[in-house]
Formats: C-alpha cells, structure tokens, sequence
C-alpha cells in the first residue's frame, strides 16, 4: 500500500502557518521552539490544514503491523494547539503528568491494589484521548491508564514492550473492546518509551472504527476531551 502523501508547507514561518494574518508574530512562540530541531513536527507545523490527510483504518493497520508508531500525527493546528496545552500544563501544574493524574484520572495513589495489571477496576481507567492523531473521524481514540507497571523490553533500542507485557494487554482489550465491537474494528498500541509524553503514568492507546452507539460513552464513563472541551489547564 503506497505511503500517504508528505505534508506540503507553506513559505510562511512554521508558527504563523495556519492563523489568520492578524495573529502572526514575528518571532517563535516558546511553546514551539522545540521544532526548531523536530524535523518531521516543523514540517506538519509548516503544513495548512486544509493539505492533512487523515490517515485511514487500512493505514493505520499497516503502521502498526509494521511497529512504525512515530508515523502517526496530529492534524497540523490540533499539534500546535496540543504542545500550546502542554506548555500551559507544565507552567501551572509543574507537569502533564500531575494535571493527568489528578485532574483526569482523579488518582490520589497510584499504588495498585491488584497484585497484576487489569485485576483490580480501580487501578486503571478508559479515557478519551485529550488530543488524538489525525485519523477518520469514525475513528474513536481511548486511552487506558493503569497504575501497573508494563515492562518494557530491556533489550530494545527503543523501549518497546515485552511479550509478557503485550499478551496481558491483549487479554484485556479482547475482554473490554473487542467482544463488543468485533476483532477487525479493534486495534491497539503502546508508545516506545522515545515516543512517550507523559512517562511517570503507564498507559496504551486503543482504537475503535465506528463503535456501537453508546459504547464509547460507557467505556469511558461518559469522559470528555479537553481538547474538545476546552477545558482551562
């Protein structure tokens, strides 16, 4: 299946590409400057919405296939609205990680009670995905935090996981998403440790194509994005 087609930039500055004129600066905004060194998020960052392409069910199946986890991207306004929101985060809260924990999973401890992962309901938790990959939008993106560990593999590069770690988040998503919505509109995955944002807190992103109506709500306990709603970091 041929690749999806690159990012086409604008000549404007990365930070000023889509905002109307009278929000350009003249100078990077902090919450960006990291691109000046991030090749592939300048480029998205350099990139009009109107030019993003979703990437697809089918896609999105290969790149995991493939363990190609840093193909994945935000639409381009959403990736500069999402590292705004995390620079907002660390200048309020000290951290992403402290506003997740107590402000989305609402975790006091984050000692598990269970003596293995996904054994105990009060030690995980399916939210939406605050700020999701540019997919189809009939594409629901959760996300299961867990107060286990999930080892990763020591041997990796890259810190992928071990096969241990992989079977037990299996079990779970065949028991919570897929008996309901079928194996082949399921797909998950786990971040290398190198492409992680929030590290202190474990957690995997599963991906629903065209859920039953009504399931996404209850899995997540009728959760709402931030980054939908708005809410203030």
């Amino acid at each position: 299946m041929p690749s999806p087609p690159p990012p086409q930039p604008t000549p404007l500055p990365f930070w000023n590409t889509n905002l109307p004129p009278n929000q350009h600066i003249p100078t990077c905004p902090p919450y960006l400057a990291y691109a000046h060194t991030d090749p592939k998020d300048r480029l998205i960052l350099s990139t009009p919405d109107q030019n993003h392409t979703p990437q697809t069910w089918a896609e999105i199946r290969t790149l995991l296939r493939e363990n190609r986890l840093d193909a994945f991207q935000r639409r381009p306004s959403d990736l500069r609205r999402y590292r705004e929101y995390c620079h907002a985060l660390t200048q309020r809260h000290g951290s992403v990680m402290e506003f997740v924990v107590q402000h989305r999973l609402n975790w006091s401890d984050l000692t598990p009670k269970g003596t293995e992962p996904f054994e105990c309901e009060g030690d995980h938790r399916v939210l939406l995905n605050d700020w999701p990959y540019g997919l189809d939008p009939r594409i629901a993106h959760l996300v299961v935090w867990t107060k286990h560990a999930l080892p990763a593999d020591p041997g990796s590069a890259i810190g992928d996981m071990l096969p241990a770690t992989r079977a037990a988040i299996q079990e779970f998503v065949d028991e919570r998403f897929v008996e309901e919505c079928g194996r082949e509109k399921v797909l998950w995955f786990k971040n290398w440790a190198s492409l992680k944002s929030v590290h202190a807190v474990e957690h995997f992103h599963v991906l629903l194509f065209d859920p039953p109506s009504g399931f996404v709500e209850r899995v997540t306990g009728g959760d709402v994005a931030v980054g939908v709603a708005g809410v203030d970091v």
